[in-house]
């Protein structure tokens, strides 16, 4: 793996951090779901994140054809401003020659509902290609990628094993070490990348929803993961893939990030991405997240849990990312989290709470759909048989552990 160093030349520095450090784009006009997120600051970092980096990636697209893995968080930030631009219009300004664009989960535009099939399409400002990799297949085939020289991985994270980016990276690795093509992967802060818990997948229950034997919040960027991956031999049969990681400069995994774009349709906001974590394990049951409400990932809810013991209730309606939202139209009853601004763990008091107080427990969990969002079925057994918290989290402690050494060998940040 090619690992690029930082810019030498005092007078590079300072220009690229002049430039890279404003946020949202030359869309200021832009939607609400955008403006929602807080953005970052200029003046208080200066970070630069790996699509700013222009000249150390550049001349490795220079004369050859490209792919890009790339959605509506595939941008390039403006000079003290919330103006940005596009990834693959920088490209194109640069003359860098893109034959085709694959997306991920949620589309190009990222607009799609979770789960949600991504046709293929054409994008309609450049009139390039785009090839989905949420619909009729997950992994670019032979005849997707043939022809090209380099892919290009350049995607927002949130660090969370079952939000699918990660596993969209990984099958495009597996499919570039096939077909003998180097990819590219530009970095970005993770804004969970501050801890480590959860369950870990179990190899048994892996799919589209972890990939890997890793913990829920993993405490990496996309490019150390990436890494990871490859020299682990994590892909298929083994296979390693020529990848290059260009790094962010200025950040540690404790630094504090606030996206400036929503990464998918319903993370609205710093709270609901510190809140997924431990909210989404909802995803596995009947109980609504928030999904359907403006407030999705931060409050929970459904009709079947007992009225007496909350007073907090919401009605869910279809709504942008949400054409179908759980408990639709009922009244939930529930718990409103939208105070709640970081996370250091993930919590199942929530989720036991809402099981404790379920009408029919029966109701509670889908069959099968938890366990791959947990990624084991003893959750699920730990919370039917009243455990509690803490010694639920107990169980965890040896694999978290072991994991944790593998993950050290890959950091590229302190």
């Amino acid at each position: 793996m090619m690992f690029l160093p930082s810019i030498k030349s005092t007078f590079l520095l300072w220009f690229f951090v002049l430039i890279a450090c404003g946020n949202q784009g030359k869309k200021s006009n832009s939607t609400k779901e955008n403006r929602d997120l807080a953005t970052q600051n200029p003046k208080k970092s200066t970070l630069i994140i790996a699509a700013n980096r222009i000249p150390d990636y550049l001349p490795l697209l220079k004369g050859k054809k490209v792919g890009i893995v790339a959605n509506q968080t595939s941008v390039i930030f403006k000079n003290n401003t919330n103006d940005y631009t596009h990834l693959v219009d920088s490209l194109i300004s640069h003359a860098i020659q893109i034959k085709t664009v694959f997306s991920p989960e949620h589309g190009f535009r990222g607009k799609a509902d979770a789960g949600e099939k991504v046709k293929d399409g054409i994008d309609t400002k450049t009139g390039l290609p785009i090839i989905s990799l949420y619909g009729k297949n997950k992994k670019p085939s032979k005849e997707q990628i043939q022809g090209l020289d380099i892919l290009v991985f350049d995607i927002q994270d949130v660090g969370v094993r079952f939000y699918t980016y990660i596993a969209t990276l990984q099958l495009v690795m597996e499919a570039c070490a096939e077909n003998n093509i180097p990819i590219l992967v530009l970095d970005r802060p993770n804004p969970n990348a501050h801890y480590i818990d959860g369950p870990t997948m179990e190899a048994k229950h892996t799919n589209f929803l972890g990939m890997t034997e890793i913990p829920l919040v993993y405490g990496m960027t996309i490019g150390e993961y990436a890494q990871m991956i490859n020299t682990e031999g994590w892909l298929a049969n083994s296979v390693k893939v020529d990848l290059t990681v260009i790094p962010l400069k200025n950040w540690t995994h404790t630094s504090t990030y606030n996206l400036p774009i929503r990464p998918s349709p319903n993370l609205p906001n710093a709270t609901a991405i510190a809140l997924y974590p431990s909210l989404g394990l909802f995803e596995g049951t009947n109980i609504n997240a928030g999904r359907g409400t403006e407030f999705q990932f931060q409050r929970y809810g459904a009709s079947f849990l007992d009225s007496t013991q909350y007073s907090f209730k919401f009605w869910p309606r279809p709504n942008f990312g949400s054409k179908t939202p759980k408990e639709n139209g009922k009244k939930c009853y529930g718990k409103d989290l939208s105070s709640i601004k970081t996370m250091n763990e993930v919590t199942l008091k929530w989720l036991i709470d809402a099981y404790n107080n379920a009408y029919d427990q029966k109701d509670v969990f889908l069959k099968n759909g938890f366990t791959k969002h947990a990624g084991t079925e003893k959750l699920q057994q730990e919370i039917e048989a009243k455990k509690t918290e803490e010694k639920i989290k107990e169980t965890w402690k040896p694999a978290i552990e072991k994991f944790k050494k593998i993950r050290k060998k890959y950091l590229l940040y302190v």
